[in-house]
């Protein structure tokens, strides 16, 4: 998955987190998919493209000086001494430490991004850095239509709540694969697993056609303590909605692969990457 620009001419990966519903978690997934892979020592930017009411910064107690619709006018100025690295903001807790691009502050900002716009933006912030995460509105719109388009891979979140959210879960499943994207581009993840609902996880599988490529555990009290105190729930794994996001970026980067074939050779990972 690396494809980071470098001297053989590599990009960043962009991982989108998406979902055809609100309120399933998916701000606080993609923050914490950018603070684990930055944990693991990646060069990380954060991108929240829900650009009308995007709620990263809020998440992470981050007050941003320039957002991505000062990116946008800087570039469209004077394209030619665009430097993308300057409107970021970094978050730092603790070892944790990834750049952020904030989401415009006024709604008339938001209505004038284009979606050609933001797809210019993340491709110079892919010559920066590893991996590039976006977060996204609940809607297929021409952006996130672009965006999608230039990803490494989708993050498709979930929640089996009620039926009509299962509904347009189908639907917009079934509407990201029409676009001819290679299967393995799409990851199915199902968020708030265990939580008290009459409906079976496997009909729901049988109504989507696949498994869920990931679950994630119902935590609330753990993602409102988080979310409160400005700080990503990898930071540390004491509970299991932690763990198991932990589990999805090592799936994701094929981390869990490496270290498995690390065991299998009785060669540690961390040992493994100092000396390869």
């Amino acid at each position: 998955m690396e494809e980071r620009m470098d001297e053989q001419g590599r990009r960043g990966s962009v991982i989108t987190v998406f979902s055809t519903a609100s309120a399933v978690g998916k701000t606080l997934v993609a923050i914490n998919m950018a603070a684990e892979l930055a944990r693991l020592g990646f060069r990380v930017c954060l991108v929240d493209v829900d650009l009308q009411f995007g709620d990263v910064c809020n998440y992470l107690h981050l007050v941003p000086e320039r957002t991505i619709a000062d990116a946008q006018r800087a570039a469209e100025t004077n394209a030619d001494y665009f430097d993308v690295m300057q409107f970021l903001d970094v978050y730092q807790c603790d070892a944790i430490s990834f750049s952020v691009m904030a989401a415009p502050l006024r709604l008339d900002e938001a209505y004038n991004m284009s979606g050609m716009s933001v797809q210019h933006i993340l491709q110079q912030l892919q010559f920066h850095f590893d991996f590039v995460v976006v977060d996204t509105t609940s809607a297929f719109s021409e952006t996130n239509l672009m965006i999608m388009d230039m990803s490494t891979i989708i993050t498709f979140l979930g929640i089996v709540d009620f039926i009509p959210t299962i509904k347009n879960m189908k639907i917009g499943s079934d509407t990201i694969r029409s676009l001819g994207y290679e299967s393995s581009k799409i990851r199915l993840v199902l968020n708030r697993s265990n939580s008290k609902t009459k409906i079976d996880l496997e009909d729901v599988e049988h109504i989507l056609g696949e498994p869920f490529y990931h679950i994630l555990s119902n935590d609330f009290s753990a993602a409102w303590d988080a979310t409160m105190a400005g700080v990503p729930l990898v930071r540390s794994a004491n509970t299991a909605l932690a763990r198991d996001l932990r589990a999805l970026v090592a799936r994701l980067t094929n981390l869990e692969v490496e270290e498995q074939a690390d065991a299998d050779s009785g060669v540690s990972s961390w040992f493994k990457r100092i000396f390869n």
